[in-house]
């Protein structure tokens, strides 16, 4: 690990301790613009989600509803509470080819675009030290008073995320400030995502809420709509 990754490692809760977790239960509301925009309003605003840690899966539980999404990087499958099979889909990436910005989407598109955005999210930074990931100090910028030191990001082909190179911006006690990037299935759309409200979780310091933007140009955020929210509630390690 270079210097910043270190310490934004152990700022959260260290490495030896996140080796033991197996993967981490949340119980959260994600509502914002882009769920309406894309014909789904509410469909994620009271949901579970168990996020693995150690390989890229995401399971979405739908409170009172008998379904659950399980989100692997090749395959997402909506099921019933009991396991019954309702739909699935095989490279599930490649359904958003040739999507417009209001093309409607279905369940198994919002199960993908949640699945690769939260478990990516859940495991920063502890992801980033993964045989495969490349991390790179780029120069820091002053925001409000505060200096963030920026990490570039360089994720291995066969994780799927937002995009290839993504930046993790940190504060000076080497929390997450803000996470930037561009999200491929949507043509490229800009996202700065703020984290805070972080709260320890036996021993895990984990931002509880997230809000996300668009940028223009040199990351000037554009501050509506209010793109994406995501705010947690019960978080359980296991």
């Amino acid at each position: 690990m270079n210097e910043l990754l270190n310490l934004a490692v152990n700022a959260h809760g260290g490495l030896a301790r996140w080796n033991k977790v197996k993967s981490v239960k949340i119980a959260a509301s994600i509502t914002g613009a882009i769920w309406f925009v894309k014909g789904k309003g509410d469909a994620l605003k009271n949901i579970v989600m168990t996020i693995d840690a150690k390989v890229e899966r995401l399971v979405t539980d739908f409170p009172g509803q008998d379904k659950r999404s399980i989100f692997e990087p090749d395959h997402v499958a909506i099921e019933k509470a009991d396991g019954t099979l309702i739909e699935s889909r095989d490279n599930p990436e490649e359904s958003f080819k040739g999507q417009q910005r209001e093309t409607p989407w279905d369940d198994i598109h919002v199960a993908y675009f949640c699945g690769e955005a939260l478990w990516t999210y859940v495991n920063t930074p502890f992801l980033y030290t993964h045989e495969g990931f490349g991390t790179e100090e780029i120069s820091s910028i002053q925001v409000e008073g505060e200096t963030w030191r920026r990490l570039k990001i360089t994720f291995p082909d066969h994780v799927k995320s937002h995009t290839r190179q993504q930046i993790s911006c940190f504060g000076p006690d080497g929390l997450l400030r803000r996470h930037d990037y561009t999200v491929d299935i949507l043509g490229g759309a800009t996202g700065l995502n703020y984290a805070s409200e972080y709260r320890n979780v036996d021993g895990i310091i984990v931002p509880t809420r997230r809000r996300i933007y668009a940028y223009e140009g040199d990351y000037q955020i554009v501050r509506e709509p209010l793109l994406v929210s995501i705010d947690m509630g019960e978080i359980t390690l296991n």
